[in-house]
């Protein structure tokens, strides 16, 4: 994995960094503003050029390269902003323009736009972060004179003041949870096991002061988690069961709880998936990284909230071991389940850590999972689907997709679905049919919710891409950090 991205502010001209990249952002179809005057002078008028002659309109994800002499910044790259240039295109240009910088191999770059401040900062360090990151710890690198320079710095051209430093330090905070839950997606299963998810667990409550429990597999059994347990006893790997609390709030005050599944790997157990594109079943820990993220985040950020995060972690494997469809299992509340699909697993891990996160008595309960292929046909891959047994917290989590740049959609929990999910032997089957599998899914996790308000976030088209996003390459996204952290920088307040 590349280092961290370092990020700066800078208050004065443009003109006057000498810094081998500027990028400048730019939105469509409108002249150069005044204070570039200096700059497109330094240029020999290049940039004003470039758009009087639209060889640059400004359009979304739309880049120019532009090279200068002398002092001053050695390139300059025109990234457009399109026609709307909030906080949302901020992130994306920066996110486009971080991976350019990587790509062109340069160590130093920075960042201009008109009038950034406040959330518009914090967003393109964030950007800036999400594009510049790569993981290559597994690739033999050529020899170090023949190996491009990495992306350590970027500059964030903004006018100093309180709101600016505070937002450059989130930015800080909330990179450094992306690039965490980004690294364990990416990471291959046998590196990646439930073992070395609960040890970075262990590592973050180390570093910023978090209690950390860890259950294996007889604590489980002693918590009566049979349905979590189903899905672990074909694998040979120890399944964990991580709890992390972070106390920034009040000591008696109600916990947000955010719960992520983590299946390192999943192959779908006896009913096995097809082959061709399996590989791709090492995002399906990408709720639980989330978490991992997420909780590196918010305390780094020192958030004035309780937050405890939970995650389930295991792999799905077919073995002599594995539970068979037909099975029956008890959850640690008490309910009974038919498997009829091994592959719809993931609720069968969430159902008992769902139950558990009652006893914190929670003010809200958030899960993200890569749970149903459903999701993905329903939404693609631009939103994930939100659903919830209360609206408010519902229009909550909408609200906190659309400040961090993940769109959420809202898909309906109406009892009438689970009729999907009746079963002739147990109290419910762990699938429904094929139609509403994302709302089937959300409804069967609602069975295990009772008592606190909860939503359900299924990430399964968004968490991860399996083609080039233009910003980002394939890979993972970084969804649902910044999700969960606006959520309970929403709750902070």
């Amino acid at each position: 994995m590349t280092a961290a991205l370092e990020l700066a502010l800078h208050a004065e001209d443009p003109a006057r960094l000498a810094t081998p990249l500027l990028a400048l952002a730019l939105p469509s179809d409108k002249p150069i503003p005044p204070s570039l005057a200096p700059l497109d002078k330094l240029l020999g008028g290049a940039i004003s050029r470039a758009v009087k002659q639209k060889d640059f309109k400004g359009n979304r994800d739309e880049t120019l390269l532009l090279f200068s002499h002398g002092r001053g910044p050695q390139r300059v790259l025109l990234a457009g902003l399109g026609a709307a240039p909030g906080t949302a295109a901020l992130l994306r240009a920066a996110t486009h323009v971080g991976r350019r910088g990587a790509a062109l191999g340069v160590e130093r770059m920075a960042f201009w736009a008109e009038g950034l401040e406040g959330t518009g900062a914090e967003n393109v360090g964030v950007g800036l972060s999400l594009g510049s990151w790569d993981y290559d710890e597994l690739r033999t690198q050529p020899p170090a004179a023949e190996r491009p320079k990495p992306l350590v710095h970027a500059t964030i051209c903004a006018a100093a003041s309180a709101a600016t430093d505070a937002a450059l330090a989130n930015a800080i905070a909330i990179a450094a949870g992306q690039r965490l839950a980004r690294t364990l997606a990416m990471m291959p299963g046998n590196l990646c096991t439930p073992t070395f998810i609960a040890d970075t667990a262990r590592d973050i409550g180390k570093r910023l002061k978090l209690k950390v429990t860890v259950f294996g597999r007889r604590e489980m059994e002693k918590l009566g988690m049979g349905s979590f347990l189903a899905v672990a006893q074909g694998t040979p790997q120890k399944p964990k069961f991580v709890i992390m609390e972070y106390r920034g709030g009040k000591p008696d005050e109600q916990p947000v709880a955010l719960v992520g599944k983590g299946l390192c790997f999943d192959s779908g157990g006896i009913s096995i998936k097809p082959a061709d594109r399996m590989e791709w079943m090492k995002f399906d820990m990408s709720g639980a990284a989330g978490v991992l993220g997420a909780m590196e985040a918010i305390a780094r950020m020192r958030l004035k909230v309780n937050v405890v995060g939970l995650v389930g972690s295991t792999t799905n494997m077919p073995s002599g071991t594995a539970m068979n469809p037909g099975d029956v299992v008890r959850a640690s509340n008490g309910k009974t389940i038919e498997i009829v699909n091994t592959d719809a697993e993931g609720r069968l891990v969430l159902a008992d850590v769902l139950s558990y996160v009652a006893r914190f008595k929670p003010q809200a309960v958030l899960d993200a999972a890569t749970l149903t292929g459903a999701v993905v046909v329903a939404l693609g891959n631009t939103a994930m689907g939100v659903l919830g047994n209360d609206q408010g917290v519902v229009d909550e989590v909408l609200a906190a997709n659309a400040r961090g740049g993940e769109p959420g959609w809202q898909l309906p929990l109406w009892p009438e679905y689970k009729e999907l999910f009746k079963s002739d032997i147990a109290d419910m089957k762990n699938a429904g049919s094929r139609g509403a599998g994302a709302i089937t899914a959300a409804l069967f996790l609602a069975e295990f919710t009772q008592g606190y308000k909860w939503a359900h976030l299924d990430i399964a088209g968004t968490a991860y891409t399996e083609t080039d996003l233009v910003v980002l390459p394939r890979g993972p996204t970084g969804v649902p950090v910044r999700t969960f952290v606006e959520f309970v920088r929403g709750r902070a307040r």
